[in-house]
């Protein structure tokens, strides 16, 4: 079938470039049965968009394997976040302080630690998510020192370009500077230059999903 053939050409181009980049799945509008064909491969990392669709599709997969771990790569709503919290493992898009605040009252509460990425918008793109590059460092110790988060690193999604490498460069470093150890980048069309610049992390669904 095409999308294990895609599914294992990504995975070892993967393999090639890094020997600790974790490949999630995104499964945005995907029927489970494109799920399940992946989960039995052994594949256990997938991302989704938005809260509601992730809810009525994972809930009873990860119910029922302890080994799926899910990651919102979408922008989330303030009044999403503790449906979100219910069922993320990775958040990739927290930007925003009162979010933060969110997610720390809850996780106060809770036994669950979610694992968070913060995004960052280098161009300062209104149509994209994300914390502006000179409130980064602020941010970042907010998270850790005030509220508590267990912040493992930076994402990004760079402005439309030939080669994103720069902007790749540029979260690396700053990943550095703040002590984070994990990179949430590179996509369908730009995974490979992400992985040459130190990706931990990359989202690719289209690659896999498409029969083109």
């Amino acid at each position: 079938m095409y999308i294990l053939k895609n599914y294992n050409y990504i995975l070892n181009t993967i393999k090639i470039l890094s020997k600790t980049a974790t490949l999630i799945v995104v499964t945005k509008n995907q029927p489970l049965d494109n799920i399940n064909l992946l989960i039995k491969t052994n594949h256990f990392h997938f991302g989704e968009n938005r809260v509601q669709e992730a809810t009525s599709k994972w809930k009873n997969l990860i119910s029922t394997n302890s080994q799926l771990k899910l990651h919102l790569i979408g922008k989330l709503q303030s009044n999403k976040a503790k449906d979100a919290f219910q069922i993320f493992h990775y958040m990739h898009t927290l930007d925003n302080d009162k979010l933060a605040q969110i997610f720390s009252k809850l996780e106060s509460n809770s036994s669950k630690k979610i694992k968070y990425f913060i995004q960052v918008n280098f161009g300062n793109e209104p149509q994209k998510n994300g914390i502006s590059v000179d409130k980064l460092d602020q941010f970042v110790k907010y998270c850790i020192k005030d509220l508590k988060l267990n912040i493992i690193g930076l994402m990004c999604i760079p402005p439309i370009e030939i080669n994103p490498s720069k902007y790749f460069i540029k979260l690396a470093d700053l990943a550095k500077k703040n002590n984070l150890n994990e990179l949430s980048m590179g996509m369908s069309n730009d995974y490979e230059y992400a992985i040459k610049n130190g990706a931990t992390f990359v989202r690719v669904g289209s690659k896999i999903f498409n029969k083109d």
